[in-house]
């Protein structure tokens, strides 16, 4: 294995992890009781599966500055403009990366946002702990990433419960058979079917084809990772995707608003 190869296929224990440690630190500074009490002012979270499936492809937009496959590509993004943006365009929803250390995205990029635009809000980021849920519930979030491949399955069964109990959405993320089994086992009704994989930062874009027939036709599904073009799109759709997530390649557009109602037009 190349040095490369062995950096990348670390970073999915390295950052749950830092995630750990990052969440002990939270929890000490803002006690979960407080949490509790923020979510309970903040208005009803939205309902999402609904909106995600239609007889024309859904977008989820992504507000971010860069990752750790891709480097820093705007390190000055104001999310809430972004959002606005997205939101303008006709995207489904939009997502925010809320982690620090690897995507330079913040809570407070997830809070802009919110009080900027009024479509759906999916938190993404490493969730491991329901603290966390707690956390998004208040910033403004109806949507949670839950990545499969971070949890075992007892966790998994936890942290979609405890999302139900918030009234959120979760987005299940998986990128293998197994991974798939697992989502459907715990009930996920919204999967998210990673082309990169975590511990290699490979992009396969066969994934979605190759995993979507593991999944009940009722499953709301959505391609992630590696949609740049409104070709690629089209792809996700034939192979029986109802929504893509698009970052990069709207960050780094000179239309990002045309680019989402292409793809946002497709059947």
């Amino acid at each position: 294995m190349d040095s490369v190869h062995a950096v990348a296929s670390d970073f999915l224990t390295r950052i749950l992890a830092d995630k750990r440690q990052e969440v002990l630190d939270r929890r000490a500074a803002q006690p979960e009781a407080v949490l509790r009490e923020q979510c309970l002012m903040a208005e009803p979270p939205l309902h999402v599966v609904e909106r995600l499936r239609g007889s024309t492809l859904r977008v989820i937009a992504e507000v971010k500055r860069g990752s750790p496959s891709a480097g820093t590509f705007n390190a000055r993004l104001n999310a809430a403009d972004q959002a606005e943006v997205y939101a303008e365009a006709g995207a489904a929803a939009v997502s925010v990366l809320t982690d620090e250390p690897y995507f330079g995205g913040s809570l407070l990029d997830l809070r802009s946002a919110r009080d900027r635009v009024s479509v759906p809000l999916l938190r993404k980021d490493f969730i491991v702990d329901p603290y966390q849920l707690l956390e998004a519930r208040a910033s403004g979030a109806d949507l949670v990433l839950l990545i499969v491949a971070a949890l075992d399955a007892q966790s998994l069964s936890l942290l979609l419960q405890a999302t139900n109990d918030l009234s959120m959405t979760a987005l299940v993320e998986i990128n293998t058979i197994e991974e798939a089994k697992l989502a459907v086992d715990a009930g996920s009704r919204l999967v998210g079917i990673n082309n990169r994989n975590l511990r290699t930062f490979e992009v396969d874009m066969s994934t979605t084809a190759r995993l979507r027939p593991f999944l009940p036709d009722s499953t709301v599904v959505a391609s992630l990772s590696g949609i740049k073009s409104v070709r690629d799109a089209v792809e996700m759709r034939k192979v029986g995707a109802d929504v893509v997530l698009v970052g990069e390649a709207l960050v780094r557009s000179s239309d990002a608003g045309a680019l989402i109602a292409e793809m946002s037009s497709v059947t």
